[in-house]
């Protein structure tokens, strides 16, 4: 069992580090900054391909009535605006200062928790939420290679995250193609839905989270290798903050609080 958890944890990591390299490729190095059209074919790819899962039984679709599919007409809006702004995001911006902007989404989600849902907060994630903020807000002015709009459709970005995920129900396990809200191949974007929904239905919120830092850790270092990457010695600063306060995140995930 352990075994099993520790390869589906593998191939998570695996696809996460090729959507987002993939995607920076082809938006930085290729220069292919037109995100409708390639929302558009993720969406045919990511959809003929859950098709075929479902006929082959390894994904279950569940029918719907059309007031229900109403129903999650906002939070279509909300996932289109989070693809588009991502991706124009991430074409202008080096991967680890992307992630970093990106888990601003988490402290959206957590204020929605505590001050809607009443949910207990520990001290720990709220230490976590404060670096979070610290970092993502030290670094446009750290940045050797920023960029104003590159900011500016990372902050919609954020916010059509934080609110997707906090504030509206949404089938994300039969529809969530686009992790890290960005274009990429349809499938890349299929696999690694694929592999996320199956990392959560195997492990605890604590272990889920742990991969998914893993995961961003690699691909973060990773890029810098394979990508123009200037970092100033303020800008990981602000980079090492983000990860420690992702790290308590973690922390307080596998304490339960």
């Amino acid at each position: 069992m352990c075994m099993g958890r520790c390869l589906v944890g593998l191939t998570f990591c695996t696809c996460y580090l090729a959507f987002y390299l993939t995607n920076k490729y082809v938006l930085s190095v290729l220069k292919f900054t037109y995100p409708t059209l390639f929302q558009g074919w993720q969406t045919l790819i990511g959809g003929l391909l859950l098709h075929v899962s479902w006929k082959l039984g390894w994904a279950e679709i569940s029918s719907s009535s059309r007031s229900d599919v109403l129903t999650w007409l906002p939070a279509s809006v909300l996932f289109v605006g989070m693809i588009y702004a991502g991706s124009r995001a991430l074409s202008k911006l080096a991967i680890p200062v992307f992630l970093t902007l990106h888990n601003v989404a988490e402290v959206i989600i957590c204020g929605h928790q505590k001050c809607f849902q009443k949910e207990k907060t520990s001290p720990a994630k709220i230490c976590s939420v404060l670096f979070l903020l610290a970092a993502a807000g030290c670094l446009p002015f750290n940045d050797s290679q920023f960029d104003p709009d590159g900011y500016f459709w990372a902050i919609i970005h954020l916010f059509c995250v934080g609110d997707l995920f906090s504030v509206l129900d949404f089938p994300f396990l039969y529809f969530y193609r686009f992790h890290g809200s960005c274009c990429a191949s349809g499938f890349l974007g299929f696999f690694l839905m694929f592999s996320t929904v199956k990392l959560k239905s195997l492990m605890a919120p604590g272990q889920c989270a742990a991969w998914i830092f893993f995961a961003k850790v690699i691909t973060a270092g990773l890029s810098i290798l394979l990508f123009d990457t200037i970092l100033t010695s303020a800008t990981v600063g602000c980079l090492l903050l983000g990860g420690l306060g992702e790290a308590l995140l973690v922390f307080s995930e596998r304490k339960g609080v």
